[in-house]
């Protein structure tokens, strides 16, 4: 046991160091130059894409290298009796965005606006005038792919780091800890690998108080909580797609509470009601609490992790 405790760990650090030295290196050298000479949004967007792959790259070169080898990779569907996990998967991000926003504006009625304040203010500030009811047209096309395609057109990259962080990480860190040291170990790691793009502005912005502590301990708080719904789908199924689809769906559909703000100045990251804000995330706190809990208690009964002889390839 020992020996195999001893295996894991060399895994683990081998699987961490080249994820983070790869990942910092592009996103300080590579994309932090494209961003401060102002470089095309839609050419750094791409690069922002194209780092989600770097966690599913890490993965095969540490397989290789430890010569590990690719049985029980955590990467196939696994789809026969788990189906209510992938359903799970899609449609529970969306329902619990839906609800913090529901939250966020019972708290702060002032800031719901109808007539897509926040929406109309940002076209504006992109130099296109639309009339409302085109807007909210635009608003439903957007919430239908959010729901309906989202999870299937970002699960090709969001593949990418799912197959790193639930499907290797998680599975190495439950092998020498128990769940919750788990969950919390594996989220704040997950949080830190995003600290390049945070300090330059993703999900908080720039300029408030204690920019970018600030930013990258929320970002650790909002990867430990979504990180632990990710986690249970991966964990019940052996395999990272589940979690994937989830990631997507969040991906897809996590602003949609924000275009209902009376406008641009009222939108508090760190707030809501994105998922990403302590009151626009509360019912995913809510979640990942229930989850956590029953993972606790089905660990101790030895039933958290499908049994890799139960399933159905």
């Amino acid at each position: 046991m020992e020996k195999s405790k001893c295996g894991t760990r060399r895994r683990i650090l081998i699987y961490l160091g080249l994820t983070f030295v790869i990942t910092y290196a592009l996103e300080i050298l590579v994309i932090g130059s494209m961003v401060s000479s102002i470089q095309s949004s839609s050419a750094v967007s791409l690069l922002v894409s194209a780092m989600m792959f770097i966690p599913a790259v890490c993965v095969l070169l540490t397989r290789l290298i430890t010569k590990e080898g690719f049985r029980d990779a955590w990467i196939l569907p696994n789809f026969r009796g788990h189906i209510r996990y992938y359903v799970m998967g899609w449609f529970l991000p969306v329902i619990l965005t839906v609800l913090g926003s529901v939250v966020y504006f019972l708290i702060y009625p002032d800031r719901f606006d109808p007539n897509l304040g926040y929406m109309m203010e940002t076209y504006q500030a992109m130099g296109i005038n639309l009339p409302l009811e085109a807007i909210k047209t635009n608003m439903l096309v957007q919430i239908g792919i959010g729901v309906v395609i989202g999870p299937i057109l970002n699960i090709f990259t969001c593949i990418g780091e799912e197959w790193g962080w639930r499907g290797y990480l998680v599975p190495k860190l439950a092998e020498r800890f128990r769940i919750l040291p788990t969950l919390l170990i594996s989220g704040v790691i997950w949080g830190l690998w995003h600290a390049p793009l945070t300090v330059m502005g993703h999900n908080y912005g720039f300029g408030y108080t204690g920019y970018p502590i600030t930013g990258i301990l929320a970002m650790c708080g909002f990867c430990i909580i979504m990180g632990t719904l990710l986690s249970f789908l991966s964990l019940k199924t052996r395999s990272c797609v589940p979690a994937a689809i989830a990631h997507g769906s969040l991906n897809g559909f996590a602003s949609i509470g924000i275009y209902f703000l009376t406008g641009t100045d009222v939108y508090n990251p760190f707030v809501g009601p994105a998922p990403t804000g302590i009151i626009g995330g509360s019912v995913f706190i809510l979640t990942a609490v229930i989850l956590a809990a029953a993972m606790i208690r089905q660990e101790k009964k030895n039933r958290l992790v499908a049994k890799a002889k139960d399933l159905y390839y």
